[in-house]
C-alpha cells in the first residue's frame, strides 16, 4: 500500500489511482470499472464522457463510497492528499457532503418532497457547522441567492414541487456547496433540463470552479456539454479509459476511433449532411467484453492485433490514448 499518492506537479484536489469496481455473480466476477486513474486540480473541471454502460456513474459512486454491495471497490482515492477509500463507513459519511459534494441527474429525487427547500439547506448547514438556527437560515438564503434563485427569502419555505426543473437543480447545487466541499461529483446534472436551462447550469458550474476553486468531476454522455464547460476530458468505454487530454485536443483532434465516432455523431450547423454519422453496434455487456480492445468489434480500423491484445493507455504530450493504431508521441 502506497504512502503518498502519485501526483501531477501541483497536488491535486482529487487523485484516483487504479480504481476498479467488480461485481461477483453466479457466472463469475464481472469488472464494471477497470483500472481507472486520473487527477483533478483545484478549480478544474474534468469531464468524463461515454455511452450508457461505460462505467461513468459507477466511477463517481465508487469515489464517494456509494457503490452498493455486492460491488467491491479496489484501488485508491486521495482527497487533498489524504487517502479516503480505506475509511470506515462513519468516516466516509463525514467526508461525503462536507469534503465531497454530489449533484445527481434528477433534482426532484435528490430533494425530500416532505420538507421545504429552506429546511433542507438549514439541516445540511447545521449538520456540518455549529450554527444557530438564525445563522443557518441566513447562510442558506445566501447560498440560494448565489446559485441564482430569485426571491430567495420569499421562496425559502416552499417545497421542491413548487420549483421548475432548472430551479430544483440550482437548489441541489446549493445543497452540494453548502458544506463548502473542495470537490464536487456532478453526475449528468443537465440531462433532465431543456437547452436554455442547461446553458445556465453550465455557466453556474464554470463560475463555481473559477470563483470558489471547487474541483468538479462532470459525468455526462454529451460531448457538447463537455466542450462548453470542461478543462480536460476522460473518454470511457466498457469500464476503461480509452482517451484523455485537454478538451480542445480531444474534441478537435480525437485519436481513439471511439472518440472520433462520438465527435462525428454530433450535428454541425456549419456542415450540410443528409445523415448523421453513427457508431455501429452497441456497448458490450459486462459478461461479454471482447478479448483485446473492447471496441474492436465496432471499429472499422481494427486488425488482428486489436482482437488479440488489450492496448495499454499510453501517455504523450497530447494526453493518453489506448489504441494499437495510434503511434505514441
Amino acid at each position: 500500500m502506497s504512502a503518498t499518492p502519485p501526483a501531477r506537479p501541483a497536488s491535486p484536489a482529487l487523485a484516483v489511482r487504479g480504481l476498479s469496481v467488480v461485481l461477483p455473480t453466479r457466472r463469475g466476477v464481472l469488472t464494471a470499472v477497470d483500472d481507472v486513474s486520473f487527477d483533478i486540480a483545484t478549480g478544474e473541471i474534468l469531464g468524463v464522457v461515454g455511452e450508457s454502460g461505460a462505467g461513468k456513474s459507477l466511477t463517481g459512486a465508487a469515489i464517494i463510497g456509494l457503490a452498493e454491495p455486492p460491488a467491491r471497490v479496489q484501488g485508491e482515492v486521495w482527497l487533498d492528499g489524504r487517502r479516503i477509500d480505506t475509511l470506515d463507513k462513519a468516516a466516509i459519511h463525514r467526508v461525503r457532503g462536507r469534503e465531497i459534494g454530489a449533484i445527481f441527474q434528477d433534482p426532484l429525487t435528490a430533494l425530500d418532497p416532505l420538507f421545504s427547500i429552506g429546511d433542507q439547506l438549514v439541516e445540511t448547514l447545521r449538520t456540518h457547522f455549529r450554527l444557530t438556527p438564525a445563522d443557518a437560515r441566513a447562510q442558506a438564503l445566501a447560498w440560494l441567492e448565489d446559485v441564482g434563485i430569485a426571491g430567495a427569502a420569499r421562496r425559502f419555505d416552499q417545497f421542491p414541487h413548487q420549483f421548475s426543473g432548472g430551479m430544483r437543480q440550482r437548489i441541489v447545487i446549493a445543497l452540494a456547496l453548502a458544506a463548502e466541499p473542495s470537490v464536487i461529483i456532478a453526475d449528468e446534472p443537465t440531462t433532465a433540463l431543456d437547452v436554455s436551462i442547461q446553458a445556465q447550469i453550465i455557466a453556474l458550474l464554470k463560475r463555481l470552479a473559477r470563483e470558489r476553486g471547487v474541483a468538479i468531476l462532470l459525468i455526462t454522455h454529451d460531448m457538447g456539454v463537455i466542450a462548453a464547460v470542461a478543462d480536460r476530458v476522460v473518454v470511457m468505454y466498457a469500464g476503461r479509459i480509452v482517451e484523455s487530454g485537454a478538451v480542445a485536443d480531444v474534441i478537435h483532434r480525437p485519436r481513439h476511433p471511439y472518440t472520433a465516432g462520438l465527435m462525428a455523431s454530433i450535428p454541425s450547423i456549419a456542415e450540410a449532411r443528409t445523415r448523421l454519422a453513427q457508431i455501429d453496434g452497441a456497448m458490450p455487456r459486462l459478461d461479454a467484453i471482447p478479448v483485446g480492445c473492447a471496441f474492436h468489434p465496432r471499429c472499422s480500423d481494427a486488425d488482428a492485433q486489436c482482437a488479440a491484445r488489450r492496448p495499454p493507455l499510453v501517455a504523450s504530450a497530447a494526453g493518453e490514448v489506448a489504441c494499437w493504431r495510434v503511434s505514441p508521441g
